[in-house]
C-alpha cells in the first residue's frame, strides 16, 4: 500500500476502510454488551472470538449470496472446532492430536481458492484462542454456543450493515476498480517516457494489470448482481455504475489496443517530442480517472476537469511533420500505427469524460451501454464451486493443498512440543497459544508468500510491541486506552489485504490492549516481551516447516503458461466468430440487436477477453512468485519471461484487431489464412502450419490492420517455440485442483 498524502483519502474512501469499520464494530459489540451491560465479559468475550472468526472470512468483494454462505459455514465450522478442542482441553495428548488434525483438516480448504482458505483460518484461529486453557466437560457446551451466537451475531450484523449502506460498497467496489485502473493507465504511460527501461516498464505493467483483474471481476460481480431492471429502488444509482462500468471496461479495451513494438516506436520517433506528448496525455488521463473514482466512492460529482486537447493537438501536428517528411512513403506501418496511437489516446479521453459525466446523471438516466441488459450476462459473475471431492481428490503427495496442510500439522506439532503441552498441562504458559497462532497466520500454500510473511509479521509484531509500551507511558486513561483499541482493531482488518505489516503492527497492539482491559494491571513489560518472544518462536518454526515438502511454483508453470495461450486462442476464435458475423449483418444491413448470431457472438468474445485477463494474471503471479523462491528453484526463466510478455502482447494485438476485421466488408484471403494459420499456432498439440503469409495490403485503412496481425503472427510463432522449449514438469497439478 502506498501511503503518501495523496493516497490517505482514496484509502479512507475505499471498501477496505468501509469493511475494516464492520468488522471491528461487528466483533467488539458482543463483549462490549454481554460484559457492559450483562457483566458476563467471559461469555462476551467467547461471543467476540466467534465474531472474530467471520469478520475474517467477511472481506470485501464478491456476491452477497456467497458471503453469506461462507460466513455461515464458517460459524458451523467455528462451532465444532471449539466443541472438539474444548473436549479434549484437558486431556493433553488427545488436545495435542486434536490441533494437529484440525491444523491439517482446515489447512485443507485452501483447495477451494482464497475464499476457502479464509474460512480455514478462521477455524484455525477459534481453535488456537479456545486451547489456550482448559474446559471442564460443562463449560464445553456453554463456550459452543457463546461461539455460534457470536458468529450468528456477526452474521446479522453484517448483512444488516451492507443492506443498509448497500450504496455505499457498490460505489466503493466500483471506485476501487477505477482507482486499479488510473494505476494501470500510469504503468502504461511509462512506455511513451524513453527514460525508463522497457523490461521495468512491462513487469510494473503486467503486475498492476494483474491487481486491476481482482478488482474488476470484483466490481463486476456486484454490477451484475444488482442490474436495473427498471421502476426499482435505487434503479437510477444502478444505471449510472453500470455505465460507468461497461465505459471503464471500454476504456481498458481502448488501452490495451494501443499495445505496441515500443522499442520500434522509440527509435523511430527518436529527437521527435511525439513521445512525449502521448506519455503526458495517458498520464493526464490517469490522473483524471483517478480524481474521477474518488468522486464516485464519495458520491459527488467530478468538479475538477483536466483537458488532454493539447497534447493530442500536439501529436496531430507532429504528424503532419511526418507526412511531410515522406514517412507514408518509406514506413507506412510506422506511420499508421502512430496514427492509431493518437486515435486510441482521442478515444480514451472521450471516454474518460464519459465516466466523469456519469458522476452528475440525472434521476431519469437510461443506461447507454451497447450492452443488452438481460440474463445472458450473469455467465460473467465469478462461480463458487465446494465440492466434497475437491477435498478428497487432494489428499495425495503430488497435491500442493496435501503439502501445505501437512507442512502446517506438523509446524503444530513442534510448537505444542516446545512449549510442553503435551508432557504436561501444568506447563500451560499463559499466552503460549501465541506461537501456534503466529505459524497458522504465516505459513501460506507458496514458499515465497511464507517467507515475505514471516519477515512482515515479525517486524510488524515488534513495533507494535514497542508503540504498545509508548501508548502505556504517555497515558493509563481507560477511554483512551479504549479508542486506542478501536483504531487498532478497524484498521487491522482494514489494511489485510493492502499492506500486511502495517496490520500486524496494529492488531499486536489491539491484542495488547484487550489484555489489558480483560485483565488489568497484567500487561506489563513482561507480557509485551512474551509476545514479541513467542511471534519470533513461531516464526523461526513457520519458515523451517517451510522446506518440508515445498511447492516451487516451476512445476506448475507450463500448465499456467498453456492455459494462458489456451485463453488467447480461444480469444482469438470467438473473435473471428464474432467478426464473420459482424461481416454478415452488416452487408445484409441487420442491426446488431437484432441479428441472431452477430450479439451471441459478442457477449462470447467479451467473456473470452475475461478469461484471458485472468488467465494471464494467474501465470504473471506464479511467475513473480517463482522469481522470489530461491535461484536453484527458478526454471526456464527466460522461457517463461517471454511467454509472459508475448502471451501479453497476443491479447493485446486480438484486442486491437477484431473490431477493425468486424467492421471489413470481407476478411482478405491472405489475412484470414494468416489468422486460421495463428488458432493452430497457439494449439501445441496440433501440427505447426507452415509458409503463413506475413505480408498484407498496407494502403488506406488496411496499413491500421497489418500491423497488429504481424505482431499477432510474431507473438503466436514465440509462444509455439518457447512452448515446446520447455520441459513438462516432474508432477503436474490436477485439473481440478487448478481449478479451484
Amino acid at each position: 500500500m502506498d501511503f503518501r498524502i495523496a493516497s490517505i483519502p482514496r484509502f479512507l474512501y475505499s471498501h477496505y476502510f468501509f469493511g475494516g469499520v464492520r468488522q471491528g464494530v461487528g466483533m467488539l459489540l458482543p463483549v462490549l454488551i454481554l460484559g457492559g451491560v450483562f457483566g458476563e465479559y467471559g461469555i462476551g468475550l467467547v461471543a467476540t472470538f466467534g465474531a472474530q472468526c467471520l469478520a475474517i472470512i467477511d472481506q470485501p468483494g464478491g456476491p452477497q449470496r456467497h458471503r453469506m454462505n461462507e460466513m455461515l459455514g464458517g460459524a458451523l465450522l467455528a462451532t465444532a472446532a471449539v466443541t472438539i478442542t474444548g473436549a479434549a482441553s484437558t486431556y493433553p495428548l488427545l488436545l495435542w492430536l486434536a490441533i494437529i488434525a484440525q491444523c491439517f483438516v482446515f489447512s485443507m480448504f485452501s483447495v477451494f481458492g482464497k475464499r476457502g482458505g479464509l474460512i480455514g483460518f478462521g477455524g484455525m484461529l477459534i481453535m488456537t484462542l479456545t486451547m489456550h486453557s482448559p474446559l471442564a466437560p460443562e463449560q464445553v457446551l456453554a463456550h459452543s454456543l457463546a461461539t455460534l451466537g457470536g458468529a450468528l451475531f456477526y452474521l446479522a450484523f453484517s448483512l444488516t450493515f451492507s443492506r443498509l449502506l448497500w450504496l455505499r460498497e457498490e460505489r466503493q467496489a466500483m471506485s476501487v476498480a477505477l482507482f486499479a485502473t488510473a494505476d494501470y493507465m500510469a504503468a502504461r504511460s511509462r512506455f511513451y517516457d524513453e527514460t525508463t527501461d522497457l523490461d521495468d516498464s512491462y513487469r510494473a505493467l503486467i503486475q498492476s494489470q494483474s491487481i486491476m483483474t481482482e478488482k474488476h471481476q470484483a466490481a463486476r460481480d456486484i454490477v451484475l448482481r444488482t442490474l436495473p431492471r427498471g421502476g426499482g429502488h435505487g434503479d437510477n444509482e444502478r444505471i449510472m455504475l453500470w455505465n460507468m462500468f461497461v465505459n471503464m471496461l471500454q476504456l481498458l479495451d481502448t488501452l490495451v489496443a494501443s499495445h505496441t513494438d515500443y522499442a520500434l516506436l522509440r527509435r523511430a520517433l527518436a529527437g521527435h517530442d511525439c513521445l512525449l506528448f502521448m506519455r503526458d496525455a495517458l498520464a493526464k488521463m490517469s490522473v483524471e480517472v483517478d480524481r474521477i473514482a474518488l468522486d464516485v466512492s464519495r458520491g459527488k460529482t467530478a468538479q475538477h476537469r483536466s483537458s488532454t486537447k493539447a497534447e493530442l493537438r500536439a501529436i496531430e501536428y507532429e504528424i503532419e511533420q511526418f507526412k511531410q517528411q515522406g514517412m507514408g512513403e518509406r514506413e507506412p506501418e510506422t506511420l499508421a500505427l502512430i496514427v492509431q496511437v493518437l486515435r486510441r489516446l482521442r478515444n480514451a479521453s472521450r471516454i474518460v469524460g464519459k465516466l466523469a459525466d456519469h458522476t452528475a446523471a440525472r434521476r431519469d438516466a437510461e443506461p447507454t451501454s451497447e450492452l443488452r441488459i438481460d440474463k445472458s450476462l450473469t455467465q460473467f459473475m465469478s462461480r463458487q464451486e465446494l465440492r466434497l471431492g475437491m477435498l478428497t481428490s487432494n489428499l495425495r503427495l503430488d497435491s500442493p493443498y496435501f503439502r501445505y496442510a501437512v507442512r502446517v500439522a506438523l509446524a503444530a506439532a513442534i510448537a505444542l512440543g516446545i512449549v510442553g503441552q503435551l508432557i504436561t498441562p501444568q506447563l500451560f504458559a499463559a499466552h503460549s497459544y501465541w506461537v501456534l497462532l503466529t505459524i497458522i497466520i504465516i505459513m501460506k500454500p507458496g514458499f515465497a508468500l511464507t517467507r515475505q510473511r514471516n519477515g512482515w509479521r515479525l517486524m510488524g509484531t515488534l513495533i507494535g510491541c514497542i508503540l504498545a509500551l509508548l501508548i502505556f507511558r504517555i497515558t493509563s486513561r481507560p477511554e483512551a486506552l479504549f479508542a486506542v483499541l478501536l483504531v487498532a482493531c478497524i484498521m487491522g482488518n482494514s489494511l489485510l489485504q493492502l499492506n500486511y505489516m502495517a496490520s500486524a503492527i496494529f492488531n499486536t497492539l489491539f491484542v495488547v490492549m484487550v489484555f489489558h482491559f480483560v485483565a488489568p494491571g497484567t500487561v506489563s513489560m513482561a507480557v509485551i516481551g512474551e509476545r514479541a518472544i513467542d511471534t519470533a518462536l513461531g516464526c523461526a518454526i513457520a519458515l523451517i516447516c517451510s522446506y518440508v515438502l515445498p511447492w516451487w511454483e516451476a512445476r506448475y508453470m507450463k500448465p499456467l503458461a498453456r492455459a494462458a495461450t489456451n485463453a488467447n486462442r480461444e480469444y482469438l476464435s470467438t473473435g473471428l466468430r464474432y467478426a464473420a458475423a459482424m461481416q454478415a449483418a452488416n452487408a445484409a444491413g441487420t442491426p446488431v440487436a437484432e441479428s441472431s448470431t452477430a450479439e451471441p457472438t459478442e457477449i462470447a468474445w467479451r467473456l473470452a477477453r475475461k478469461n484471458v485477463h485472468i488467465a494471464f494474471s494467474n501465470y504473471a503471479e506464479a511467475f513473480y512468485r517463482m522469481m522470489s523462491e530461491p535461484q536453484s528453484h527458478q526454471l526456464n526463466v527466460p522461457e517463461y519471461n517471454n511467454l509472459l510478455i508475448q502471451n501479453h502482447i497476443m491479447a493485446s494485438q486480438i484486442t486491437a484487431a477484431i473490431p477493425l476485421l468486424a467492421s471489413l466488408k470481407e476478411t482478405p484471403a491472405a489475412m484470414q489464412q494468416a489468422l486460421t494459420g495463428m488458432v493452430d499456432l497457439l494449439d501445441d498439440k496440433s501440427p505447426a502450419p507452415i509458409d503463413l503469409p506475413n505480408q498484407f495490403d498496407t494502403t488506406g485503412d488496411m496499413a491500421a490492420l497489418a500491423y497488429p496481425l504481424k505482431q499477432m503472427l510474431r507473438a503466436s510463432t514465440q509462444i509455439r517455440r518457447e512452448m515446446a522449449g520447455v520441459a513438462d514438469p516432474p508432477q503436474s497439478r490436477p485439473a481440478t485442483a487448478a481449478a479451484a
